[in-house]
């Protein structure tokens, strides 16, 4: 039997009817609960190494080559199988671990997120540090075997779900912004966090403040060295960006209703084409751009023999973001005036939701480092353009 054939056989036996098509994939962790059928999942894949095809095994993966975690996405897509766990724990500090972090450190971190086992925050952003990022002012003081962390951070995505968060800390202030900062990792169980959450415009709170006063991190948890965190930070968000471990295990996948289905609805069809020629043109350019870009992940994830790239993630950050917020302004499109209700009384559930998806798209060219950042970068990263 060949790979391809025990991978399908391996999916038709062990993921779930109920994981199988559109829907939400979970974060992991120990507050958000799972239904018995993700919970399965997640443990099946687990125990398989398919969280995290590409990692080792011995820290929770299936060591597989690029070839066949290919092999691997294609026939969990071929399925309509949903990622059994995702979040900033593989597509982040996972894989910033298995180039920077000590021996220990995999073996203390890799293995519980492979099995989902821990929910993972990023601690980046700060009131006066968005998009100077270097210019963070979060203070970690030297206490033996351990730090102490005082300062406040925002816009920390999900941070009231996480068991842990990978943090950016300022451990020398008289030397130039990008040195002086170290890259710590700690809990958020400990009294001295506090995290309060931020009601965006779309009605959810995924983001929020948190608050450090006195926390706690090991020594034992600082990645890479002293004052040196900025490389580290800077290679994270390269992972972040580049979207390969989202495509990697099939979750670069978007939720809600597909554009064709509601245009179809809303629009009206003609022998099983949209009715509207104009709307159908744009359905089909947006149709064919996100395949292109699909296509071009892959073919970069097979070029890098499975590593992320270096700069040229900000391609994918940019022109994933405006890809995003596009499919939520058709949505709303095609809806008409059924794509501006708010309230459930006088709108559907599937109504509502898509004008609040629509509202909070508009987030997606800011967050993870906004579109004028990843231009700056890839002008002068990928171009080699003068400053």
């Amino acid at each position: 039997m060949s790979f391809r054939e025990e991978v399908r056989a391996w999916l038709e036996e062990n993921c779930p009817a109920s994981c199988r098509g559109p829907g939400e994939v979970p974060g992991g962790g120990t507050k958000v609960p799972l239904s018995a059928d993700e919970r399965l999942w997640l443990e099946r894949a687990a125990e398989k190494g398919y969280t995290v095809p590409s990692w080792p095994q011995e820290y929770g993966g299936a060591g597989l080559s690029s070839a066949r975690e290919l092999i691997l996405l294609e026939e969990m897509r071929d399925l309509g199988a949903r990622a059994p766990v995702m979040g900033m724990g593989i597509m982040m500090i996972g894989p910033t671990l298995l180039e920077h972090g000590t021996e220990d450190q995999k073996a203390r971190h890799l293995p519980r997120i492979a099995r989902g086992e821990v929910w993972w925050c990023q601690g980046y952003s700060e009131p006066g540090a968005g998009s100077d990022l270097a210019s963070l002012r979060t203070r970690a003081e030297d206490a033996g075997d351990h730090f102490v962390i005082n300062g406040q951070k925002i816009w920390t995505t999900a941070a009231n779900n996480a068991d842990w968060i990978f943090c950016l800390v300022r451990t020398d202030f008289d030397v130039p912004k990008h040195e002086g900062i170290s890259f710590v990792l700690f809990s958020m169980d400990q009294p001295g966090v506090t995290v309060k959450p931020i009601q965006l415009i779309s009605g959810a709170s995924p983001f929020c403040e948190t608050f450090f006063d006195d926390a706690i991190a090991s020594k034992d948890d600082l990645v890479g060295k002293l004052n040196k965190g900025w490389t580290v930070a800077k290679r994270l968000l390269q992972h972040e960006r580049s979207g390969m471990r989202a495509l990697a295990i099939g979750g670069n996948r978007e939720t809600g209703p597909e554009l064709d289905v509601l245009a179809k609805e809303y629009c009206g069809e003609i022998d099983g084409r949209i009715a509207d020629s104009a709307m159908r043109s744009e359905i089909a350019r947006h149709y064919i751009n996100s395949h292109a870009f699909r296509l071009t992940q892959r073919r970069t994830l097979e070029e890098s023999a499975g590593s992320t790239p270096g700069p040229a993630t900000s391609i994918f950050k940019l022109y994933g973001a405006n890809l995003g917020k596009e499919r939520t302004e058709l949505q709303v499109s095609i809806l008409g005036t059924h794509g501006v209700g708010w309230e459930r009384d006088n709108f559907t559930a599937d109504e509502s939701g898509v004008t609040r998806a629509w509202l909070s798209g508009k987030a997606r060219s800011i967050a993870g480092g906004s579109n004028e950042v990843q231009k700056n970068i890839i002008a002068k990263r990928v171009l080699g353009l003068p400053d």
